[in-house]
């Protein structure tokens, strides 16, 4: 069972492809602004367009972001599709990527060819802690925390990243924790993807393709 909203719905995305994302390097909670590529202000604007159809005359939701610069790039695209107000977005770090420590802004392929291999190719997960960082149940202990100071009051649009986007989906849905890396871990989200959840359920808005869909 996952946890309740109270009805309300939780918009949850990845933001958009950045800089360091096209040649695979990491980013972490770094504190260089990796800026969206072309491709990432597209993404964040086809979510922006998929979510306003899915909404319609709804009330708008509440803005929440990560506090890093490409996340709160991407919700200022998606805001304007939707006619939100930016200014009003409530900033938590919180919701920030899953911490790479000294791993940040190297290559994958840097360090897979300094340690050996880093990701568990199966579940596209880090196999092993980055050094000096976080793993997946540090992720799980400060989203547990975030969530447990929402009111849930109202509809809330969450913009956040891959890995912790995976962790607080897993949270909210009520998937087991996985036991080899010790958080619950949703299926991976596609720049571009957006879902929503609501009460345990989960609800596709657009998939990182293009493709939306109205529940």
């Amino acid at each position: 069972m996952g946890i309740s909203t109270h009805n309300r719905r939780l918009f949850i995305a990845r933001h958009g492809e950045t800089v360091f994302n096209k040649v695979a390097r990491m980013q972490g909670q770094a504190e260089l602004h990796t800026p969206l590529t072309w491709e990432g202000c597209i993404q964040a604007r086809d979510m922006g367009r998929a979510l306003a159809n899915y909404l319609g005359a709804d009330a708008r939701p509440q803005l929440w972001s990560s506090t890093a610069g490409r996340a709160l790039q991407t919700l200022a695209l998606i805001a304007e599709e939707i006619d939100a107000d930016w200014h009003e977005t409530n900033r938590d770090d919180r919701l920030l990527e899953i911490d790479v420590g000294r791993w940040s802004s190297r290559t994958y392929a840097d360090i897979a060819a300094e340690i050996g291999p880093i990701v568990d190719v199966e579940h596209k997960l880090f196999s092993v802690r980055p050094d000096g960082g976080e793993y997946y149940e540090d992720v799980a202990q400060r989203l547990s925390h975030w969530l447990g100071a929402l009111p849930f009051d109202q509809d809330m649009l969450i913009i956040c990243h891959g890995m912790t986007a995976r962790v607080l989906r897993g949270l909210l849905l009520g998937i087991e924790p996985m036991a080899q890396f010790g958080a619950p871990i949703a299926p991976s989200l596609a720049q571009g993807g957006m879902v929503m959840i609501r009460d345990g359920v989960e609800a596709l808005v657009i998939d990182g393709s293009g493709q939306s869909e109205r529940a």
